[in-house]
């Protein structure tokens, strides 16, 4: 520790400080976080209360499950912009109270003050990341599952089956109207091929009643085809299926990346790459899933413009607004590049981390442009 507190002291001279602004910080956070989650929790109840209640059953615990199920998501969307706000009324005040000028008197720079209130985020955004993972994945899966079924009381468990998939198998098109699995036992009901030739032109259509995967070996049952070119049909019993897809693609093409953990979504990814499936959407929303609680330690570089400068009167409002807006302009342009990486449309890191890197360095740009 001794090694340590040399670059302890040059970076955050008095603890005692740093203590004051980080518990200044947490206590607006906290404050200002659950307010917000708990005001839009009331709105949204508002809206969907009658159909919760319309379902034969529910009562006052259907609305508390459905709390109980939205509370984390609502929690965890306005995190950083809780943050952000938390970050522009502490630095607000300690400017107001001349606290910041007495700082800077004893030799404290910029990033001195401003490294509380960023480890402070740092402890934040890993908190957002478990929240997330552990919490927000599963309750938004089971909330959207309820809803499907509109509310119903007492509905099982989402059965380990999924419905109409599409899967690309060279030329050919795959329709797959439901994927079962029982043990080590993947059924598929109701396939359809679409046969195409070399130009892409359809060629025959090939339906079976369903289909299994038994010792790597893919069997269609119930089949009957259709060739376009002499208008015959055939039909068997059963027949091999030369489908080169492992079971498990079938799976992995029906994660939804806002109802997965990381884990389970970055499996998905490399059962699709591994099988030379495009997965540029699938990566985008999985780095998004580290640079959306990140997004939080860039909050006291966007604020920090509310306590840095001359503080002549009605001058501070003015630099809160300046904060508030740098702040609104980083979740635009996160959401945007967010988007632009679903469509594939830009890489998955810059889709993920573009707006925050572009925002601290404009960020960084201010505060020194001020300190200046």
């Amino acid at each position: 520790m001794s090694v340590f507190r040399p670059l302890r002291r040059y970076f955050l001279p008095s603890r005692t400080m740093g203590y004051y602004i980080a518990r200044v910080f947490l206590l607006r956070f906290f404050s200002l976080a659950i307010g917000v989650a708990v005001i839009l929790q009331m709105l949204d109840l508002l809206t969907q209360s009658d159909a919760i209640l319309a379902a034969q059953g529910n009562g006052n615990e259907a609305l508390w499950r459905y709390i109980f199920l939205r509370f984390p998501d609502l929690l965890s969307r306005f995190i950083p912009f809780s943050a952000l706000l938390a970050v522009l009324l502490t630095l607000a005040t300690l400017a107001q109270h001349s606290e910041i000028v007495v700082m800077k008197a004893s030799g404290m720079s910029a990033h001195r003050i401003l490294l509380p209130l960023v480890l402070t985020c740092g402890a934040i955004a890993l908190f957002h990341f478990f929240l997330d993972q552990k919490l927000v994945a599963p309750a938004t899966a089971e909330l959207d599952y309820w809803k499907r079924f509109d509310y119903a009381a007492d509905l099982p468990p989402p059965p380990d089956v999924l419905d109409d998939l599409w899967l690309t198998e060279g030329n050919s098109l795959v329709q797959v109207k439901a994927v079962s699995r029982s043990r080590n036992l993947v059924i598929l009901d109701k396939v359809t091929v679409y046969e195409r030739d070399e130009q892409g032109m359809l060629s025959g259509i090939l339906r079976a009643g369903f289909a299994w995967h038994s010792d790597g070996v893919w069997t269609l049952y119930a089949v009957r085809r259709f060739d376009v070119a002499t208008h015959a049909i055939t039909t068997a019993e059963s027949m091999l299926w030369a489908l080169t897809a492992p079971p498990e693609r079938f799976f992995s093409l029906s994660v939804v990346p806002e109802q997965s953990s990381f884990g389970a979504l970055s499996d998905s990814i490399a059962q699709l790459e591994k099988e030379g499936q495009k997965v540029t959407a699938l990566k985008a929303a999985l780095l998004h899933k580290i640079a959306g609680p990140a997004a939080t330690l860039l909050m006291p570089i966007l604020g920090a413009i509310a306590g840095f400068g001359a503080q002549r009167r009605g001058k501070i409002f003015a630099r809160i607004a300046m904060g508030m807006g740098l702040g609104f302009a980083f979740f635009v342009a996160d959401n945007f590049m967010l988007a632009m990486g679903k469509f594939g449309a830009a890489p998955p890191f810059l889709s993920a981390f573009g707006a925050m890197i572009f925002f601290a360095a404009v960020g960084l740009a201010v505060i020194f442009r001020i300190e200046e």
